[in-house]
């Protein structure tokens, strides 16, 4: 098994909550090399951290995957273990995991993890990722099977998020706000693929519907193309258009919640 563990979580930065994750998995699994992917996930924010899991996936070696965002009670969720491609994914079977294992290739086998022998000996209900998920990986990579943490669950048992949706119709791209980040950026579903696909490139102005509003955007290579205070669309690093206010925020501006519908078409076209 693969030494290489990778972290996502809410848990912030403020407090000692990573660290102690770290110490865990370093204390039974000296070798492991850990990646901290993010740890400023909103506090509960499942599809944000399902979007930075499965867009930062492809830029991280085969290993143990951790995923730790949930807002619900401690303890009520089930805890899993699913082998997808030649990765491994740990975290809470509630949709956190789910688009990172589409991005893998898809789920081929899952566990329920209820083997208490591979948590640590103080068990706290209120944080898995340090007393179930850290040991759990660790383990892994010290010889331990997937199929030893407990008994395998039916794949379509599994909680998933809503695939995002994209569509390409006459002139326009019909899609849904995929997730906001720390700066106010809006990500869509909605690809520049997709756009060149229905002949709009960086230079053009977007007609953006939003419901009964319709707004024009620019569409640049970067939001460092137009003046501060300025709204514009460009290509984010995950190939996904993104809408940003320079110097400002674009959530707050345009009032668009994860899952939001939005068409984008060449504003010379409507």
């Amino acid at each position: 098994m693969t030494s290489v563990i990778t972290l996502l979580t809410d848990y912030g930065l403020e407090d000692g909550f990573v660290a102690s994750c770290h110490g865990v998995i370093m204390g039974i699994a000296p070798q492991a090399r850990i990646i901290d992917v993010c740890h400023l996930v909103p506090a509960g924010d499942i599809r944000r951290g399902a979007a930075i899991l499965a867009q930062t996936l492809p830029y991280l070696p085969a290993g143990v995957h951790v995923g730790a965002v949930d807002p619900a009670t401690a303890g009520a969720r089930r805890s899993i273990v699913v082998e997808a491609g030649h990765r491994v994914f740990i975290g809470p079977d509630n949709g956190l995991l789910s688009w990172a294992l589409m991005a893998a290739g898809g789920a081929r086998v899952a566990y329920e993890i209820s083997n208490r022998d591979l948590f640590l000996n103080r068990l706290s209900p209120a944080f898995p990722g340090r007393d179930i998920y850290a040991p759990v990986a660790a383990r892994l990579c010290t010889g331990s099977k997937p199929a030893d943490v407990g008994p395998e669950v039916p794949l379509d048992r599994l909680l998933s998020l809503p695939a995002p949706t994209a569509r390409i119709g006459e002139g326009a791209a019909d899609g849904e706000v995929l997730s906001l980040d720390r700066n106010g950026n809006v990500q869509l579903s909605v690809t520049a693929d997709d756009l060149a696909s229905i002949g709009v490139h960086v230079g053009d102005t977007l007609a953006v519907s939003m419901g009964r509003r319709q707004i024009t955007v620019p569409l640049r290579d970067t939001f460092a193309a137009v003046p501060p205070g300025s709204l514009v669309a460009f290509t984010d690093s995950a190939g996904h258009i993104t809408f940003a206010v320079r110097s400002g925020d674009a959530a707050e501006r345009l009032g668009l919640p994860p899952g939001a519908h939005v068409r984008l078409a060449r504003a010379a076209d409507i």
